[in-house]
């Protein structure tokens, strides 16, 4: 049983798809502190004139975990997201396939940023096939404070006997928690795949709606691509 667990993102990049589709079960880890102009309110598409950012507007006071931090739904970010994705994506390969889904994302209000963040890495996930369960750290009862006590709570209480972790993990985690409830950790090693893309020469580290749209049914053999890690569990065969 493998878990890993990552801040919510607001459609994330390849790299966090390729932890979800290593894991048996995903933890949106909601209650550590929200960290402005990163990635948890952002991510970029691709456009004739190279990357640009969809940002969703938000409200918190600092310091505020991520499940404190809201939407601001007097600002007109839906419209404007969804006029660059038609703009720049309307002509690729597989946006007929995915526009129904993303239009029911950007036609809902959304008063919390870790629950639109859920639906973009959800939806993402969907369109790659990647079927890997998700949860929010916040529904979850009993999880530690410290940084690796609140992982290690995190993969007890789901159970887990392997933590899947970032790679830059082995920097900050204190192991010796992990070997002492006997739960293995193993470390992601990622190198981002290239892929046909609009626009001219190839551009990485951008939302993996980029890779869906330009790839379809490719997507999830071309994101495997860039994985280091070795065999998937039986579940994400």
């Amino acid at each position: 049983m493998i878990v890993a667990i990552h801040q919510p993102q607001f459609m994330p990049w390849l790299g966090y798809f390729d932890k979800l589709d290593r894991c048996d079960h995903f933890v949106l880890l909601d209650t550590v502190q929200y960290k402005k102009n990163e990635w948890q309110n952002r991510n970029r598409i691709k456009t004739a004139q190279g990357g640009q950012w969809l940002t969703v507007p938000v409200r918190f006071r600092f310091p505020a975990d991520i499940d404190e931090v809201t939407v601001n739904e007097d600002t007109n970010w839906r419209h404007k997201h969804w006029q660059s994705l038609v703009t720049n994506y309307s002509r690729a390969p597989h946006w007929e396939a995915l526009e129904p889904a993303l239009k029911e994302l950007y036609e809902r209000p959304w008063p919390e940023l870790a629950e639109l963040n859920r639906a973009t890495v959800e939806m993402l996930a969907g369109a790659l096939g990647i079927g890997t369960t998700t949860t929010l750290a916040s529904r979850l009862e009993g999880i530690g404070g410290d940084p690796t006590g609140r992982l290690v709570d995190l993969c007890r209480a789901l159970g887990a006997d392997t933590y899947l972790s970032g790679a830059g993990g082995a920097s900050y985690m204190d192991l010796g928690q992990f070997e002492e409830v006997d739960i293995e950790v193993i470390f992601q090693q990622y190198d981002h795949p290239t892929y046909p893309q609009l626009f001219g020469e190839f551009q990485s580290h951008l939302s993996a709606l980029d890779l869906v749209l330009n790839c379809g049914p490719d997507s999830l053999s071309i994101l495997r691509r860039g994985s280091n890690q070795g065999p998937r569990t039986s579940a994400e065969e």
